[in-house]
């Protein structure tokens, strides 16, 4: 069976940026030839270099829902890890729900963001093969879910604002998680979240899926990647049951109306965090830091602002998401 167009390819690329690779690979021989024989080839690298800004520039000034599906699993967009390490200090890891296991993937623990004390909430994915599936390829088990909470009670209890980072397929839907309450350990989180008497920053670094996403996605402000995508459902799962066919799956894309730019028209999410240009993934360092420059602004603006309003505002946002003028005129 054919890949679906913009698909990753085998080497772990994207189809959309063969031409960009390309380039790349050329200029890669070029800088090796020029150690190896030390010639001046300054001016074809530049001419080189300056094509291929030329080329990512053209190829994501208009990607398609898929694309961006596809820029959102690159392999070497940052994940929680890389967040921890260049955004936060002085993480302090927290274990365990008391009740059934470690979930790898789920990440919690105290953090400081510029000189801010937090509680850390994340989706581990891992970077490595190995890690990937220590972490379930970041779908948790109903125990990553009750980890989350009882570490998000804590921050209650401590006055610490809670910072949650999204990057998940989907809660995983094995027989075992079934078995011990997926379904309930996420709508527990969802409504222990409008509770909370503290605030409560989202952000979607990557995969934003289904429930999975839901179960530490409520929070008085939604942020989003640009290349992220934040929807009910994968494409694929969409296709599949829409459609029975997995090469369909760009179509359920574009009609899940997934992207920040979609998301942030229909008020789902709050702001979108601009990626460099390429993504995230050509420029991590750079993506992090303007992610730790926005998350730092929307923590000390909502620190300002009392508690009961910042509750009464939390619930009113979910309330009048997806609500139609006219139609309900009480959640116009």
């Amino acid at each position: 069976m054919s890949k679906a167009k913009g698909s990753n390819d085998a080497a772990g690329g994207m189809a959309f940026e063969r031409k960009i690779d390309e380039i790349e690979a050329k200029i890669a021989e070029l800088e090796a030839l020029s150690l190896s024989t030390h010639l001046d080839i300054s001016p074809e690298l530049e001419a080189l270099k300056a094509k291929r800004t030329e080329e990512i520039n053209k190829t994501y000034a208009d990607l398609t829902a898929w694309e961006r599906v596809n820029v959102a699993r690159h392999p070497k967009r940052p994940v929680a890890s890389d967040y921890v390490a260049e955004v936060f200090d002085d993480f302090l890891e927290l274990h365990g729900d008391r009740y059934f296991a470690d979930d790898q993937a789920i990440l919690t623990g105290f953090a400081t963001l510029d000189d801010r004390r937090c509680m850390l909430i994340a989706h581990r994915k891992g970077r490595t093969t190995k890690e990937r599936l220590e972490c379930n390829f970041g779908c948790a088990h109903p125990e990553g879910y009750r980890k989350a909470l009882r570490k998000m009670r804590l921050a209650e209890k401590l006055g610490l604002p809670i910072v949650s980072m999204i990057n998940t397929p989907g809660a995983y839907p094995g027989i075992g998680a079934e078995e011990r309450g997926q379904a309930m350990a996420i709508a527990e989180n969802i409504m222990a979240m409008f509770t909370l008497r503290v605030p409560i920053l989202v952000v979607v670094i990557g995969e934003g899926g289904s429930g999975g996403a839901l179960g530490i996605g409520i929070g008085d402000r939604v942020l989003m990647l640009e290349h992220a995508y934040y929807s009910v459902i994968s494409p694929e799962g969409c296709a599949a049951i829409l459609w029975k066919d997995g090469e369909r799956s760009p179509e359920a894309a574009e009609a899940l109306k997934l992207t920040s730019k979609d998301l942030i028209g229909l008020k789902v999410i709050d702001q979108v965090i601009s990626e460099p240009q390429g993504g995230a993934h050509r420029a991590p360092s750079v993506a992090m830091a303007e992610v730790k420059r926005v998350l730092s602004r929307n923590l000390e603006e909502l620190e300002g602002i009392p508690i009961e309003q910042l509750l009464e505002a939390r619930r009113a946002k979910y309330r009048h998401i997806g609500a139609i003028q006219g139609r309900f005129p009480s959640l116009a």
